[in-house]
């Protein structure tokens, strides 16, 4: 216990983040950009008319994350992007349990059924990845296509579960004085990049203002804390819809490799590398990005070449124009 008081006091004095409390952020936010799911007052991007699209961010992100590619499809699309249980302005539950990857599918799935949405076309990057991917295996009639960008595979939320969130105390501080600082931020940000440069500091303090709210240490517990997931055992090659895995070709937290060994289980699959783009291509290259989804909506599975279990692949080359997003080239990495 001794231990635990100076390593908790020694954090404090490191300086804790403030955080925005919950009512100041909903008197903030446009009228109409929350919707309520089961009580849950849940943050949503909507733009544009037509078939739906729906954008899951990744581990830290929120519906900021999608503003370049939503403005790309906005013309044709009805593109959503929402912010999961523990992120940007959606409140955060008390219930560790709502921090769950079947919970956050269940949060998605509710939100469909607020909007009108029989079927959707999915998109999820990261830790949305994991949880599109789940989704998508628990309810394949909801999903018209996946992709799964710079995903994660649907195991990460468990795994990423570790017994130093069980000390709770050491958890809140170590968000208040850790995580959520602007520093450790820009850090994650560049490592997600291949160019730092993009790492300015308005998009980290968009970042930051979207994680330093009331509830985050709470959710940081949750999201981490070790329990079992109701949905339990999920695997990619259980995943029937069809799926494209598009990828930036350096990115260093998930690598190509590893991600074509993984995808290379999914039945109905193809694989897309996108040029100059790390872990977070939306970011850096949202033309090609939206792109590439226009030609999967369009067109299908078809339209791409490189089957993710084979050796070839597709190469989206980095600044291609929204008309020639899908018109990707084969070749070998």
């Amino acid at each position: 216990m001794r231990t635990l008081l100076i390593t908790l006091a020694t954090l404090w004095l490191g300086g804790c983040v403030s955080l925005t409390p919950y009512e100041r952020v909903v008197a903030e936010l446009p009228p109409g950009s929350l919707v309520a799911v089961d009580d849950q007052q849940v943050y949503v991007e909507t733009r544009g008319a037509g078939e739906p699209v729906l954008l899951v961010h990744g581990f830290g992100g929120s519906a900021y994350s999608w503003r370049g590619v939503m403005a790309e499809l906005e013309s044709d699309y009805l593109v959503i992007a929402p912010d999961l249980s523990g992120f940007g302005f959606t409140e955060r539950p008390h219930e560790k349990t709502a921090y769950t990857r079947f919970a956050q599918g269940e949060l998605l799935l509710g939100l469909m059924d607020e909007l009108g949405l029989e079927r959707t076309h999915l998109v999820g990057h990261s830790y949305g990845g994991a949880i599109a991917a789940a989704l998508a295996v628990r309810s394949p009639e909801r999903i018209e296509t996946l992709t799964l960008l710079n995903a994660a595979g649907p195991a990460y939320p468990q795994l990423r579960r570790s017994v130093f969130a069980s000390l709770r105390p050491l958890t809140y501080a170590f968000v208040r004085t850790k995580s959520i600082r602007h520093g450790n931020i820009e850090k994650s940000l560049k490592r997600s990049f291949t160019n730092d440069e993009l790492a300015t500091e308005e998009l980290v303090g968009e970042y930051q203002r979207r994680l330093a709210i009331e509830g985050t240490g709470r959710a940081f517990w949750g999201l981490t804390v070790p329990m079992s997931d109701p949905q339990g055992m999920v695997e990619l090659r259980q995943l029937t819809v069809p799926t494209l895995a598009l990828w930036g070709a350096d990115d260093i937290l998930i690598p190509v490799d590893f991600a074509r060994s993984e995808a290379a289980e999914i039945q109905d699959c193809r694989f897309v590398l996108i040029e100059e783009a790390g872990h977070m291509p939306m970011e850096e290259q949202p033309v090609v990005v939206a792109g590439a989804l226009r030609v999967l909506f369009e067109q299908g599975l078809d339209a791409f070449a490189a089957p993710c279990d084979s050796e070839e692949v597709d190469l989206v080359p980095a600044g291609a124009s929204e008309e020639r997003g899908g018109q990707t080239r084969s070749g070998r990495r």
